[in-house]
């Protein structure tokens, strides 16, 4: 079974590759598009046709709309293959997690790699839900299916630890409710912070910047529809982060006899739900604009990338758990 596992994890990152590439081929498609559909209209405003009538400049309309019309299908089909690649890998994703747990006869939780693995799982299953929502965010996966490849790659080849018994301090109940909460929560704000990246993006370009990486900002969906995005997936998210913190807290009064010690993995939780609620704050007051709150969202995701990666590697603590030698 750990053996399968480590197989499934392997193919789905190459799902994820696929969709990545997929996605890439849409929105060069999308815009060789706009060009072959913009050349006819500019050919004929340089011939001045119209004045002298007749029906020679049909055939380079014509000629020049086939061709975006072709060039339109194939961007489509690059675009649904970029989807099915998602869902498979998703679906690989998903038995990696399964074959692991059953072979370690526990939930996958119990370290780094298996936290990661799990964690981009629930961002990718999370856009999946969005997609089938609002289809319109389709060419918002091309970031997605990258923030997948990066970071289940980076677990498969710098986190990976052999399957190994939970530490003693980990046997209790509460690891399914605290660990089940917080990987869930982070998963959301993974996703949450793709939009969040993308919106600024697309509001520069709407405000008229055109500097890289402004340029592939004009394949995006609108500003406001990315903006909203962002904050329903914070909104949703920070009340089961707000419950995962209560409840190892909870947790670690029945094991260390205190419930906080300003741990170092105890001090990045607060710190980045303090700043998750002051981006929730700040979205909601009407003065503040959009994109300083937006800031917040994503300095809020960093901290938690702090949490997870710094903390287990720089810092020792009584959550040192993450495997790493």
């Amino acid at each position: 079974m750990s053996a399968l596992s480590d197989q499934l994890v392997s193919f789905a990152i190459l799902a994820y590759l696929i969709a990545m590439i997929s996605h890439a081929v849409e929105y060069a498609l999308g815009n060789a598009r706009a060009r072959v559909a913009a050349a006819p209209a500019r050919e004929l405003v340089g011939a001045g046709v119209g004045a002298a009538g007749g029906g020679t400049p049909d055939a380079p309309v014509a000629s020049g709309a086939s061709a975006a019309e072709r060039t339109a299908r194939r961007a489509r089909l690059a675009g649904l293959t970029a989807v099915a690649a998602t869902a498979l890998g998703a679906l690989l994703h998903l038995g990696a997690l399964v074959t692991r747990g059953l072979a370690a006869d526990r939930m996958p939780w119990g370290n780094m790699y298996e936290f990661v693995l799990t964690g981009t799982w629930i961002g990718v299953a999370g856009w999946l839900v969005v997609l089938w929502k609002r289809p319109q965010l389709r060419r918002l996966g091309l970031f997605l299916s990258l923030v997948m490849v990066l970071l289940v790659a980076t677990a498969e080849l710098v986190l990976y630890t052999p399957i190994v018994p939970l530490v003693p301090a980990l046997n209790s109940y509460w690891f399914v409710i605290h660990v089940s909460t917080i990987v869930f929560a982070s998963g959301i704000f993974l996703l949450g912070a793709v939009p969040a990246v993308a919106f600024l993006m697309r509001a520069g370009y709407e405000q008229g910047r055109r500097s890289f990486p402004y340029t592939l900002a004009k394949r995006l969906p609108a500003a406001a529809a990315l903006e909203r995005l962002t904050f329903v997936l914070h909104a949703f998210a920070f009340p089961v982060f707000t419950f995962a913190v209560i409840a190892g807290a909870i947790w670690a009064e029945a094991a260390w006899g205190r419930p906080w010690g300003w741990d170092p993995k105890e001090t990045w939780s607060f710190i980045s739900w303090v700043i998750y609620a002051g981006y929730l704050h700040a979205r909601a007051t009407p003065s503040m604009k959009r994109n300083v709150a937006t800031w917040l969202a994503i300095v809020g995701f960093l901290t938690m990338l702090m949490n997870l990666f710094g903390v287990n590697i720089f810092f020792e603590g009584l959550h040192s758990y993450g495997g790493l030698d």
